[in-house]
């Protein structure tokens, strides 16, 4: 994963992992700048989506605390990995002070502790690569226009009645059976009660969709229409 940790050569004399071994370390090794407001520009081998990213670093810091390292080390750098993340470039710094990293480039891709480890992080746990891709996310659909706008496109439904009149009515394939015959009884004086629609032979509900009836272009609906009740 790229996270790797190694410990400084030991001198001779003793064992070097004491805390004066650490300090030893960061005379020899130079500089400890601060910490680098600008974030690394890379490329990833192939487009990334940001939850494959978010994936990634997951991983890394999954196992890297499994590496040779201090673990309080590693919580202290993905904190400031966080705090990067959020634009926070003060409480990166101070969270980098405060747990005595050492950065010789100023930057967490390689630092040490006050004990001269070394500790390496992935540049994908500092910054997004530039050919990040976005993804569409599972809400899309629902969200999404399409599925409810593309079937309001309106076209003329060839409906026969059983009194052999012939007529069109203007639906779209989002229409329900119950809204067309209120259209049809605004249209012809015909009492939605009093109208049973049939299609291939079968009975259509109100609640039935046009969409549902898998109808095409110039397929006919028949409309059985019932006498008028007598009024008493």
């Amino acid at each position: 994963m790229g996270g790797c940790v190694g410990r400084e050569r030991e001198d001779t004399q003793g064992h070097g992992s004491s805390r004066s071994g650490g300090r030893a370390h960061r005379k020899r090794g130079g500089r400890n700048e601060p910490l680098k407001k600008d974030k690394p520009k890379w490329k990833s081998d192939y487009p990334m989506t940001e939850g494959q990213l978010r994936s990634k670093r997951d991983e890394f810091w999954d196992t890297a605390p499994a590496f040779e390292g201090r673990k309080e080390i590693w919580d202290a750098l993905k904190a400031a990995t966080v705090a990067l993340e959020c634009n926070d470039h003060e409480l990166a710094q101070a969270i980098v002070d405060g747990a005595s990293i050492t950065l010789p480039h100023g930057s967490l891709t390689e630092c040490y502790d006050e004990l001269g480890s070394r500790y390496q992080l992935p540049v994908y746990c500092l910054a997004p690569p530039v050919n990040l891709i976005s993804e569409r996310s599972d809400e899309d659909p629902s969200d999404s226009p399409e599925p409810t706008t593309a079937p309001k496109k309106e076209f003329q439904l060839k409906v026969r009645l059983s009194t052999g009149k012939d007529l069109r009515l203007s639906a779209s394939m989002a229409d329900s059976i119950g809204q067309l015959k209120k259209q049809l009884q605004a249209q012809e004086d015909i009492d939605t009660a009093h109208q049973r629609w049939f299609f291939s032979g079968k009975l259509l509900t109100d609640k039935t969709r046009l969409q549902d009836t898998k109808i095409q272009k110039d397929f006919v609906i028949q409309v059985i229409v019932n006498p008028q009740a007598p009024i008493n």
